[in-house]
């Protein structure tokens, strides 16, 4: 649909939305008619209505939420305001142009070395992936991946020799052949199809040791089963799926490599997930899927944040595996309170310390069942 037909009304949305992007809010297409379908179905009475709707589906940052009523008050009552991060020359001249990156946390001025520690500031980075010394065992991977796969039911049905239900179409079609007289009764049964994956792959200053490893990882799992996606988060949530379909594996992690802007940043598990479930059509691809998450959980935001995240995700999950190096020791147990928190919820902590152990798993999961 195009602006000039859209309702004369839905403008001044669109173009609030268009301020949001010049002042450096990440704002996904998907979020913009989630924000607009909102405000359909509330039939607005008042401005909060909208701010309401506002908040609820273009999902500001949390430290960011005075700006975003900043703006709101500008856009919508005609408020004059500064924003708190960024000091305007005039005061003809309010937004701020952004060059494409954007940002929506503050900066650290610390720089993580040792990529032990977890923080929620945000550093913004670029990296270029280390080349890889398990290109075998992916290709062992990848190999025995599409046999092994979790399997729902299917709507489709299929001809069986012990199915649950008759196949008269069938049997009527063999009946022409003995002039009427039904000899064998057809069964079908209901087809087997692979389970959606949704990968989550923490790229924080905490799991800098294994975020190259993840993504080779996450390559070859996208390749190798009909359906997955991927989305990496820090402190801001970007989707690999496409970049990581590729079939060229170096080609695919640069490409993925630059879509990346939080590298060894902080942590903030919980914005992200909620980021995540805040667009309909992300929200969509944990439905019935196997999550696999790949954290060391040291969440460094809003606990309660994270609590309510994960909760609303396992509704939709058929099941969710965290994998953390951290569990690779035998006496691990879960540091932060966001993770205690969330244990009820998860089907399996398990050992992410190599690839070995994550492949192990992943092929493990067809003789398994959901938990909770």
């Amino acid at each position: 649909m195009t602006v000039s037909a859209l309702p004369r009304a839905a403008r001044p949305l669109l173009d609030f939305i268009a301020l949001l992007r010049r002042n450096g809010f990440r704002v996904a297409p998907e979020q913009g008619l989630a924000f607009l379908r909102a405000i359909e179905l509330l039939g607005p009475r008042d401005i909060e209505d909208i701010r309401r709707a506002g908040v609820a589906t273009l999902a500001p940052p949390f430290e960011r939420q005075p700006d975003f009523d900043m703006l709101f008050d500008m856009h919508f009552l005609g408020l004059a305001g500064v924003l708190s991060d960024q000091v305007a020359e005039s005061d003809e001249e309010l937004e701020v142009q952004d060059d494409g990156a954007g940002y929506d946390a503050p900066l650290s001025d610390n720089v993580n070395e040792t990529g032990q520690a977890a923080t929620s500031s945000e550093a913004l980075s670029r990296r270029a992936l280390r080349p890889d010394d398990e290109s075998q065992q992916l290709a062992r991977f990848s190999r025995q991946l599409p046999a092994r796969l979790p399997r729902r039911r299917g709507y489709r049905m299929r001809s069986a020799k012990r199915g649950g239900g008759f196949d008269l179409q069938r049997s009527l079609r063999d009946a022409i052949r003995t002039d009427g007289e039904i000899v064998r009764l057809r069964r079908r049964e209901r087809q087997l199809r692979p389970r959606a994956i949704l990968l989550l792959i923490d790229v924080s200053g905490s799991m800098k040791a294994r975020s190259d490893a993840h993504l080779r990882f996450a390559h070859a799992l996208v390749n190798a089963a009909p359906r997955v996606e991927v989305f990496t988060f820090g402190t801001r949530l970007t989707r690999l799926t496409r970049a990581l379909r590729l079939k060229n594996r170096e080609q695919a992690l640069a490409v993925a490599a630059d879509l990346v802007a939080d590298w060894d940043g902080g942590t903030r598990i919980g914005d992200a997930l909620a980021a995540f479930l805040a667009v309909p059509r992300f929200a969509g691809y944990a439905r019935g899927a196997l999550v696999l998450v790949l954290s060391d959980g040291l969440e460094r935001g809003d606990p309660a944040q994270m609590i309510r995240a994960v909760g609303h995700l396992a509704a939709r999950a058929w099941r969710i595996d965290w994998l953390t190096p951290l569990a690779a020791a035998a006496d691990y147990r879960p540091e932060t309170a966001a993770l205690r928190a969330v244990l009820p919820m998860l089907d399996s902590v398990a050992n992410g310390a190599t690839t070995e152990r994550l492949c192990r798993h992943v092929l493990d999961l067809s003789r398994r069942r959901a938990a909770r």
